[in-house]
């Protein structure tokens, strides 16, 4: 069975429910810190609150102002399905935005598929939250199997036959990265000479380094003064969150080995390249969103973020904008309705937002084209030609 061959529906009861009276505010749920300076999830949770703003100045709805009514643990699977559960059934939520990451977003599917709510996942790219065939979740984020693709190619032209190494984390995310773009290179037939793996939070990689080291081959270029050895690899994918990206980056160059680094799309955070540094420059990884991708409706969008927030907003903000505004618009279209709420989700892609054009494939799941990205000068730009890549 091919999930994306079939578009997931839901044919039960509940679009015949009227209405309630209208209501003093529009609840609408949000699953994820609520803490600006939230290392991960912070320039989230201020997108949210600028779209929902800007959605109150421009008249609510019909008046009536929206809400965000937030919940969160960092401990997800424990204490944070219970909260969920509150926003869906306790707090009469119309509908529920959020999740940091594929984990979480799996999580909140498991509720509203049982509480016929609709969700949407903003940065998630994770694509078995989808390919469960619920019919309420959508993923703004391009999935791993876009992303991937797009990376292994980029890998392929650079190491053009010579050996590369594959280092990746082993948490849920980087491991669902990793499995696709294993599967791209496959596809290529191209292979990793060498796997490495690391736990999240692990601050020493030595092992890792040795084994990267070309102790066992000959140079492929110079050494640069005062360095060592360089690696015995065309290439390095490093595939991590971005804290753990730059805390491998930063080891690696630590240690002398100047060879390219291509990563995933978590390299776009802003995390990273405030952890990494110049020790991030030069790296190139499949870019999810840059402040000039739909022109002026990104621009404007970045600019009035710097304003509000004093800071640049990285994908996870942008996304997370275009989710809130696509969800109001959904709820101003459909009336307070759950399942009629779902239904415009659906019926409004392909939307234009500041991220690009949000585009549902059968699944749910943004289809969007992507292009990679590079670090320069800590800011994450497009890759051009002149990148020498």
């Amino acid at each position: 069975f091919d999930a994306r061959a079939h578009r997931a529906e839901y044919v039960g009861p509940g679009r015949e429910v009227p209405p309630p009276e209208q209501p003093a505010e529009i609840k609408i749920g949000w699953f994820g810190p609520i803490d600006p300076s939230h290392p991960e999830a912070g320039g989230m949770w201020c997108g949210a609150r600028l779209a929902v703003d800007e959605a109150n100045r421009a008249g609510g709805y019909h008046g009536s102002p929206f809400r965000l009514v937030p919940t969160w643990s960092e401990n997800p699977w424990g204490t944070g399905i219970k909260g969920i559960t509150r926003l869906a059934y306790d707090e009469d939520v119309w509908a529920l935005v959020g999740g940091p990451d594929g984990p979480s977003a799996h999580l909140v599917e498991q509720v509203v598929a049982k509480a016929r709510l609709a969700f949407v996942s903003p940065v998630a790219t994770d694509k078995t939250a989808n390919l469960a065939n619920v019919p309420w979740i959508f993923s703004c984020a391009p999935g791993d199997h876009l992303l991937a693709p797009l990376l292994a190619v980029a890998v392929v032209q650079e190491t053009n036959g010579r050996g590369f190494a594959v280092v990746s984390c082993t948490d849920h995310d980087s491991r669902m990265f990793t499995a696709e773009l294993l599967a791209a290179l496959r596809k290529h037939r191209a292979f990793p000479g060498l796997h490495l793996k690391f736990r999240p939070g692990d601050t020493e990689f030595t092992r890792q380094l040795d084994s990267l080291s070309a102790d066992h081959s000959p140079a492929a270029w110079p050494v640069p003064e005062g360095g060592k050895q360089p690696s015995r690899y065309a290439a390095v994918v490093l595939v991590a969150g971005p804290r753990d990206s730059a805390r491998f980056l930063d080891a690696l160059r630590a240690d002398g080995l100047t060879v390219p680094v291509y990563g995933g799309p978590a390299m776009g955070h802003r995390l990273f390249t405030a952890f990494a540094g110049p020790a991030a420059d030069g790296v190139v990884f499949p870019r999810l969103w840059h402040s000039s991708v739909a022109g002026e409706r990104s621009t404007d969008f970045a600019r009035r973020f710097r304003k509000r927030f004093g800071v640049e907003p990285d994908y996870a903000a942008a996304h997370t904008y275009d989710a809130m505004n696509l969800l109001i618009a959904a709820i101003r279209r459909a009336g307070l309705n759950r399942v009629l709420i779902r239904d415009a989700l659906r019926d409004l892609a392909p939307w234009p937002g500041v991220t690009g054009t949000i585009d549902w494939d059968p699944t749910g799941h943004n289809q969007r084209s992507v292009r990679l990205g590079v670090i320069r000068n800590g800011q994450a730009l497009p890759l051009t030609s002149h990148d020498g890549r």
